[in-house]
């Protein structure tokens, strides 16, 4: 089990998810923010901090056709070369090691803006 920001977050980037997390996973693009899965320790810091009910437990995003998009989305912001980058994020170890991302996947950065 693991958590995913959806489309709520487009363009908002709170962060109050990120000020939260007890592991730092929870990476910044440019327009939105990724939760990292296998970093993730499930423990639901981020779901109730978000002010915008933009994330989900992934049992109850895998039901939701939006919601389970979001799920494919966010493992490929880690396992697919972003724009401007030459490799997969992967799992760096969290993610003020590498700072903010500045890149978001295709769906994210075709999103219609806000």
């Amino acid at each position: 089990m693991t958590y995913v920001i959806g489309a709520d977050c487009i363009d908002v980037l709170d962060r109050a998810c990120v000020e939260v997390c007890p592991v730092d996973c929870i990476y910044v693009g440019e327009r939105k923010s990724y939760i990292n899965a296998n970093e993730c320790i499930d423990c639901g810091a981020c779901e109730v901090e978000c002010p915008v009910s933009a994330i989900a437990v992934d049992r109850v995003a895998r039901k939701d056709t939006m919601w389970s998009a979001f799920l494919a989305d966010s493992d490929a912001f880690f396992r697919e070369s972003l724009p401007g980058r030459d490799e997969p994020l992967g799992d760096p170890g969290g993610a003020r090691k590498i700072g903010e991302v500045g890149a978001d996947t295709p769906l994210v950065a075709g999103h219609p803006a806000l």
